[in-house]
C-alpha cells in the first residue's frame, strides 16, 4: 500500500508555487506588461487568478467531502462527475501537464543558452531541453523523496532572485509609465494566452494527493495559499518592472530580468531552478494521473505498475517523457504555451462545473470547507469565454476531443462503486419539475400521454410495445406492467426486484415493471388505483382486447371501476397475420356520440404521425352521416378540427341516412385493408358490456388491426352532432 508522507507545506505548497513562479515569470512577464501596458497586464494577471482561485476553491471544496486517493485532480472529478467525464478530463490534463514540462524547459533552454552564450535557433533549444528532461527524469526515477527535498533548495533560490530583483537597479528607465496597450503590440488575447500557464502551477500540488498524509486539510491549505503567493509576486513584479524598464525593452528582451537584477547570477539560479523545478513537478504528478486512471481501467493497465513500496508509476513516467519530448521538439515557448492554455482552461472549466453541480444538486455533499455555489459556475463560464476569446477554433477542437474521449469511456461502460453527480443533477431536476407541474395543473392543457400498458407476455408482445410508445408521442410516458399470477401471493417483489431491465424496453424508452398478483383484474385495477404520482400521474390505460372475456364478471367490474377513475382507455385487438401491415395507412372513425373520442384521435394521429415507422402514414378521418346532412358543410367543419395536425389528412363523409346500415358494417366495407384502424367507444351501461363485445369481435374478424379509443372527461366536447346545420 502507498505510503502517505508529505505534508501540507512539502506536498502541496511547495511543488504549485514552483511552478506558478516559473519559466512565464521569469521569461515572459517583462513581455506581458510590454505589450498590455502596466493596468493591462494587472488586469490579465487578475482575470486568470479569478479563473485559478475558483478552480483552486473548487477543487478544494470537493477535496474535503470525499476521500482522495491517488490522480489528484482525476480523481476527484472521477468521483463526482462520473467515468466518462472524469476520465476525459484526466486524460486531457494528463497531456496538458507533460506538455507544460516542455514548457518548462524550452523556457530553461533559453535561459541557459543565452547565459552561457550557446546558440539560441530552434535545434540549439531542443537539444538542451532534451539534456535536460534526461536529467529530472532520472531525479524522478531515482526516488519521489529526494526529488521534493530538491525542491526547498529551488524554492530558496527564487526567493533570494526575488530579492536581488526588486534591489536591482535598471538602466532602461521609461519616460512615460505605459499603462496601456498600444496598436502596435500584439493582442490582448494572445497574450493572456501566453500568460495563463502561469496560474495552472497550482493542479501540481493536487496531483500529488495520493502522497499526502492529509489531503483533505493540505490540499486546500497549499492550493490556495500558492495561489494567493503567486498573485502578490506577479502584481509585484509586473508593477516593478513597469515602472524601471522601457516598454520596447520588456518586449524585445526576455532576460531583462537577470540584467536589471542586484546580483545577476541569483536570478540565474531562481530561472534554472523555477523552470526545472516546474517541469519535476510535472513529472512526478503526470504519471500519477495516469496511472490513477489505469487502476480505474481508464487507460492501459500496464501503467497502474509501479516500484516499490510507494507503487512509484515508473510505466506511466516513460509515457510523460514522449510526450514531454514531443513538446520540446516543437522548441517554440509561445506556441507550446498557447496549447497548454486551453488544455488547463478545458480542465479547469469542469473542475469548476463539478463543484456547481454538486453543491447544487447532491444531498449528500457536504464538504469541510464551504464556499458558495456561484463561485463553480462563475469559474466555469470564465473559462469557457477566455477559451471563445483566445481561439474560438482551438476551443471547439479541445470540446472535440472532450467529447471523443467521453463517448469512447462511455462505450467502455467503465463503472465506479460510488454515485456521480449526474444521479442527484437529475433527481433535483426532476424533483423540481414535478414540484413545478403539481403547482401548475391545467385540465384544459394539451393531452401528455401518461400509459399505463398492460402487453402481455406473447411473441407479439413487442407489436404492443410499440404501438404503445407511438401513441405516447415524443414526450410521454409509458410503464409497461408484467402480472405474475401467484394465487397466494405471500411475500409480494422486493422493490427491486420490479424494476424490469430489458434491451426491448431500453431501446423504445419504456419504463418497465413486474409484480405479483393472486387475480389478474385486481392486479389491474389495484395498479391503475395507485401507481404514479404528483406532476404525473397515470392518465391512460392501454392492453390487449379481451377476447374470450365477454361473459366475464370479473373483466366488467374491472372496466367500470377504470371509467369511474376516469382513465383513457386503449385496447388493441393485434391482427397476427396482417400485424400493421406496411405502416401507410390509418383510418380514424368518428360519428355523433364520439364527441370526446374524436379529439383523443386528434391527439394520437399526430403523435402516430411523429414516429418514425407511421411517419410516411395516409391518415383518413371517416364520418358517418346518418341525417343527410350536407357534406360540403360536414367536411368543412370537421377540416377546421383537424387543421391543428398541420398534415395531410383525407377526409371522407359516408352517406348513411337512407340504408341505415350498422356502423360496423359499415367500417368492415371501408377498413378492410387498412393497416390501422381507429374506432371511438361509445357510452354504454356496463350490463350492455358483452353485447358490445360480441359485436366488436365480429368486427374484427373482418378488418386488420384495431385500436378502440374511450377518452376521458377531460377532453374537449367536439361538435360531431349536425342535426341542426341547415
Amino acid at each position: 500500500m502507498q505510503g502517505k508522507k508529505f505534508g501540507t507545506f512539502a506536498g502541496v505548497f511547495t511543488p504549485s508555487i514552483l511552478t506558478i513562479l516559473g519559466v512565464i515569470m521569469y521569461m515572459r512577464l517583462g513581455w506581458v506588461v510590454g505589450n498590455a501596458g502596466l493596468i493591462g497586464a494587472i488586469m490579465i494577471i487578475v482575470l486568470a487568478h479569478v479563473i485559478a482561485v475558483s478552480t483552486g476553491l473548487s477543487v478544494s471544496s470537493i477535496a474535503t467531502d470525499k476521500k482522495i486517493g491517488a490522480g489528484g485532480v482525476y480523481y476527484i472529478l472521477s468521483r463526482s462527475m462520473g467515468i466518462p467525464i472524469g476520465g476525459s478530463i484526466g486524460i486531457a490534463l494528463y497531456i496538458g501537464t507533460a506538455l507544460s514540462i516542455a514548457l518548462y524547459l524550452i523556457g530553461f533552454a533559453e535561459s541557459f543558452n543565452g547565459y552561457f552564450g550557446f546558440g539560441l535557433t530552434i535545434n540549439d533549444l531542443r537539444l538542451t531541453g532534451t539534456i535536460a528532461l534526461l536529467a529530472i527524469t532520472c531525479l524522478a526515477l531515482i526516488s519521489t523523496s529526494v526529488a521534493i527535498k530538491a525542491q526547498f533548495f529551488i524554492l530558496a533560490a527564487i526567493s533570494v532572485s526575488l530579492v536581488a530583483i526588486f534591489f536591482g537597479s535598471s538602466d532602461f528607465h521609461p519616460e512615460t509609465i505605459k499603462f496601456f496597450s498600444s496598436a502596435d503590440t500584439v493582442p490582448l488575447e494572445v497574450v493572456f494566452a501566453i500568460f495563463f500557464p502561469a496560474v495552472t502551477g497550482f493542479t501540481a500540488g493536487i496531483a500529488m494527493s495520493g502522497d499526502l498524509k492529509d489531503p483533505k486539510e493540505s490540499i486546500p491549505k497549499g492550493t490556495l495559499l500558492a495561489i494567493g503567493t503567486g498573485l502578490i509576486i506577479y502584481i509585484g513584479v509586473a508593477i516593478f518592472l513597469a515602472f524601471n524598464v522601457n516598454s520596447e525593452v520588456l518586449k524585445t528582451d526576455y532576460n531583462i530580468l537577470m540584467k536589471i537584477a542586484l546580483f545577476a547570477p541569483a536570478v540565474v539560479a531562481g530561472i534554472w531552478g523555477a523552470t526545472l523545478s516546474s517541469a519535476l513537478g510535472g513529472i512526478l504528478g503526470g504519471p500519477r494521473i495516469l496511472q490513477a486512471m489505469s487502476v480505474d481501467n481508464v487507460t492501459p493497465k500496464i501503467f497502474r505498475k509501479g516500484r516499490g513500496k510507494n507503487n512509484e508509476p515508473v510505466n506511466a513516467l516513460f509515457l510523460v517523457f514522449i510526450i514531454a519530448e514531443a513538446g520540446v521538439l516543437v522548441g517554440e515557448l509561445d506556441v507550446i504555451a498557447r496549447i497548454v492554455s486551453m488544455f488547463y482552461l478545458t480542465a479547469y472549466g469542469f473542475i469548476n462545473i463539478s463543484y456547481f453541480l454538486e453543491s447544487w444538486a447532491n444531498p449528500d455533499f457536504q464538504p469541510s470547507f464551504k464556499i458558495k455555489s456561484w463561485i463553480g459556475l462563475l469559474g466555469f463560464v470564465a473559462c469557457f469565454a477566455v477559451m471563445f476569446k483566445l481561439d474560438m477554433l482551438a476551443m471547439f477542437g479541445a470540446f472535440a476531443i472532450i467529447a471523443g474521449l467521453y463517448f469512447w469511456l462511455q462505450r467502455k461502460e467503465v463503472k465506479l462503486q460510488s454515485n456521480d453527480v449526474w444521479q442527484s443533477v437529475w433527481e433535483n431536476v426532476v424533483n423540481k419539475g414535478l414540484k413545478k407541474i403539481d403547482a401548475n395543473i391545467d385540465e384544459n392543457s394539451n393531452w401528455n400521454p401518461n400509459i399505463i400498458l398492460f402487453s402481455g407476455e406473447s411473441k407479439h408482445q413487442s407489436y404492443l410495445l410499440q404501438l404503445g410508445k407511438a401513441v405516447s408521442g415524443r414526450t410521454g410516458i409509458v410503464t409497461n406492467f408484467k402480472l405474475i399470477l401467484d394465487k397466494k401471493n405471500e411475500k409480494p417483489l422486493k422493490k427491486v426486484d420490479q424494476i424490469v431491465r430489458d434491451d426491448t424496453f431500453a431501446e423504445l424508452g419504456i419504463f418497465a415493471r413486474q409484480v405479483k398478483v393472486d387475480n389478474i383484474y385486481d392486479g389491474i385495477t389495484n395498479i391503475a388505483t395507485t401507481y404514479g404520482f404528483s406532476g404525473v400521474e397515470p392518465n391512460t390505460i392501454m392492453m390487449g382486447w379481451p377476447k374470450g372475456l365477454e361473459n366475464s364478471v370479473e373483466y366488467s367490474k374491472m372496466t367500470e371501476t377504470l371509467l369511474h377513475l376516469d382513465y383513457n382507455l386503449l385496447y388493441l385487438d393485434f391482427d397476427r397475420k396482417k400485424k400493421f401491415g406496411k405502416y401507410k395507412t390509418v383510418d380514424f372513425w368518428w360519428r355523433e356520440t364520439d364527441s370526446k373520442n374524436a379529439e383523443m384521435m386528434l391527439n394520437i394521429a399526430r403523435f402516430i404521425i411523429a414516429s418514425p415507422l407511421w411517419n410516411n402514414t395516409k391518415i383518413r378521418v371517416l364520418f358517418v352521416n346518418n341525417n343527410n346532412v350536407n357534406k360540403e358543410i360536414i367536411n368543412s367543419k370537421i377540416r377546421k378540427l383537424v387543421e391543428d395536425l398541420r398534415v395531410l389528412v383525407d377526409i371522407e363523409i359516408i352517406n348513411n341516412a337512407v340504408e341505415q346500415k350498422p356502423f360496423y358494417n359499415i367500417i368492415e366495407e371501408y377498413s378492410e385493408k387498412t393497416d390501422l384502424t381507429v374506432v371511438g367507444i361509445p357510452n354504454y351501461k356496463i350490463e350492455k358490456q358483452t353485447e358490445f363485445v360480441l359485436k366488436t369481435n365480429q368486427l374484427f374478424e373482418s378488418i386488420g388491426s384495431t385500436l378502440l379509443v374511450k377518452a376521458a372527461n377531460n377532453f374537449n366536447v367536439l361538435d360531431l352532432d349536425f342535426i341542426e346545420i341547415k
